[in-house]
Parts: structure tokens; sequence; C-alpha cells
């Protein structure tokens, strides 16, 4: 069997940590790896338990969620080991904190009032190498990050195949890799290939951060 996707929660309320840890226990494919109510607490927790993803407040004492996921993420690129999928959670929707932490390297931003279902369904989607993005949020959200650059083509992106350029614009746009698959008849395996070569060569980590490079370089539209 396939080993449960582990999940680690950093919350600074107590009760909406204990709803999210019954939540996690509910489920089969699904494991708590533990919780903690701040942001430092949140870096060590991550260190010790090497969770697959972590749902992370933006707003704690100590350390804010945002500064947590930088160290979390920095401290596993440094290490060479994969870095766990970040979920932020905020109760706003317009959060300049919640794009930061995308701009950083989050791989999701959910709403704290999000439905159950919706938030399982994000965490194995961030966990299965997708994003996840609030409900009419997106735009919002770039929009905070200040206008996109209309400059010369990057280096890196010039270097990409037509092919991977094709496939850019299509993940840079939201759509799956079953999507893109159907649209350019192409095997989902050929285009998690290309998806994953264009993220190496654009030094991404994962869709979410696809989307920033493309309208920071006025990319795909």
């Amino acid at each position: 069997m396939t080993e449960p996707i582990s999940v680690a929660l950093v919350d600074d309320q107590s009760l909406f940590r204990a709803g999210i840890r019954m939540l996690i226990d509910s489920q089969q494919d699904l494991s708590f790896a533990g919780e903690a109510e701040n942001g430092l607490k949140g870096v060590e927790l991550v260190r010790s338990r090497r969770p697959d993803v972590v749902l992370m407040d933006v707003r704690m004492p100590e350390l804010d969620g945002i500064e947590a996921t930088e160290r979390i993420l920095a401290e596993a690129d440094s290490a060479g080991r994969p870095a766990p999928r970040v979920i932020v959670l905020t109760t706003f929707e317009l959060d300049e904190g919640a794009a930061r932490a995308l701009h950083i390297g989050a791989s999701g931003f959910l709403l704290k009032d999000s439905q159950p279902e919706f938030l399982l369904a994000a965490i194995r989607s961030v966990h299965s190498g997708s994003a996840v993005i609030a409900p009419g949020a997106t735009k919002a959200l770039l929009a905070q990050m200040g206008q996109p650059a209309r400059s010369r083509e990057p280096i890196e992106y010039a270097a990409l195949t037509e092919r991977e350029k094709q496939i850019f614009v299509l993940a840079a746009s939201g759509m799956s890799n079953s999507e893109i698959a159907r649209k350019e008849f192409l095997s989902e395996a050929t285009v998690k290939t290309h998806v994953s070569r264009v993220l190496s060569k654009l030094g991404t980590r994962d869709r979410v951060q696809l989307v920033i490079y493309a309208y920071e370089h006025g990319i795909a539209g």
C-alpha cells in the first residue's frame, strides 16, 4: 500500500488545530504529523517530523507563517532534500501575506473557512505536484505583486524548446497535466516530463511558481 500523506499543522488557535487534527485523522490516506502553535515551533516540527505537507497560518506570534515557510524551504534546499509542500491558511481573501508566501515558494493558499472537502482535496493536490489557490483570489493575489514586467525574454525561458514553451504557457494558465495532454494529444506521462523539465530549467518549485514567473515576465498574458 502507498504510504499515507503526512500532514503537519502550524496555527496559533487551539480549537482550529483540534478540528484539523480530527479531519486529517478521519482520512485513510492521510496521517497527522504533529502541530505547532507558532512559526518557530513550526520550523522545529518540520525539521524533526519531515511531513509531506504543511498547513501554515499566516499570522502568528514569535514568527509568522511567511518567515516560517521561508526557513522551512531554505533548510530543505540547503540539506538537498525534498521540501514539504506548504499550504498557507489565512482569514482574509486579499492577504498580502499569502501573496508573499506564494512568491517565496508556498504551493497553495486557502481561506481558513474553506469547506473540509476542499481542504482535503487541496492537500492531496499539492502533494501530487499541483497548485491550489482559493477560488476567486488568483487575480487579486497577483495584483498585489505589482505590475508585470515587459522586458526582454528571460535567458532561462529563451533556453526552453518550443514544445516546452507551449507546455509552460498551458501549465501557467492553470491547466492540469490531463487537460494539457488532451489539448496537445500527448500522454500524461509525456506532459509530466515536460513540466518537470520546465520547472528545472526555470528554477521554479511548482506550478504556483510558474504562474508567478509568467506574470512577472509578462509571458502568458
